[in-house]
């Protein structure tokens, strides 16, 4: 694993501002040159408009690294198209999201395309609330279904499901193709509140500890949403307190 290499930033961060070079302008800012490309930045189902934005990320010296979070719904033609947008533009990650109400279909759809395309789909685990933030259903899913489907680790929203992410980052190394980095708090009320990460319930050092060990080579995403007006200053610190647990567990 090398982090320097993985690091990168969910351009959701950055949903208040829709000039994609002004987003790679502030990307750079924060110190990070790779970007998760987001349907806010980008029509992903749409190839050649999202290839055109994928290049233009490109020409600012930001490179798209993976594209989500994307849903499946069982809607083959749409996501062909977003799966042929990744083999274009040499993407080899998408996160993902499998509509229930589709199930199994959609996910034996993903499985497929993914597959023929040879992408790696991870599920975004998006909290307590979502039928795929369960760890029991995302292992039972990773045992079951084939190779191009893992797991898109959000560590903060592992937290809200109650999950240990650490843990999971352990139990499913061999399936885990994306990670979240993002931290929150939460008040008595269990309300979330997203925090620089290592600042609220996160052990950073412990998770990079894993993905060390487990010599994790998939793209290292940072998220912090809040502070939509200025990102940046929250981003870099984001960053900032990253690299020094990665330093930390560099130096053992």
């Amino acid at each position: 694993m090398h982090l320097e290499q993985q690091i990168a930033v969910q351009s959701y961060c950055f949903r208040n501002f829709k000039d994609n070079r002004e987003v790679a302008r502030m990307v750079r800012d924060c110190g990070l040159r790779r970007i998760e490309l987001c349907g806010v930045h980008a029509p992903l189902r749409e190839v050649d408009a999202a290839r055109a934005a994928i290049d233009e990320f490109g020409e600012c010296g930001v490179e798209v690294v993976s594209l989500g979070v994307e849903r499946f719904t069982n809607d083959e033609p749409s996501e062909r198209a977003l799966c042929e947008l990744a083999r274009q533009a040499g993407i080899r990650a998408i996160s993902v999201d499998f509509g229930l109400a589709n199930m199994p279909d959609s996910l034996k759809t993903g499985e497929r395309l993914g597959g023929e395309f040879n992408l790696r789909l991870g599920i975004h685990n998006h909290g307590g609330r979502h039928w795929l933030g369960s760890g029991q259903i995302l292992r039972h899913i990773c045992a079951h279904a084939a190779p191009a489907i893992g797991l898109c680790l959000d560590t903060a929203w592992a937290l809200d499901a109650g999950e240990d992410p650490v843990a999971l980052a352990r139990e499913l190394a061999d399936r885990l193709y994306l990670v979240h980095v993002k931290d929150f708090a939460f008040g008595r009320d269990r309300k979330p509140e997203d925090v620089v990460a290592g600042e609220g319930n996160l052990d950073v050092d412990g998770l990079f500890r894993v993905l060390r060990e487990a010599d994790f080579q998939g793209p290292v995403i940072l998220e912090y949403e809040g502070d939509v007006d200025r990102p940046v200053a929250s981003v870099s610190r984001c960053r900032e307190a990253v690299m020094a647990a990665w330093q930390r567990v560099e130096r053992g």
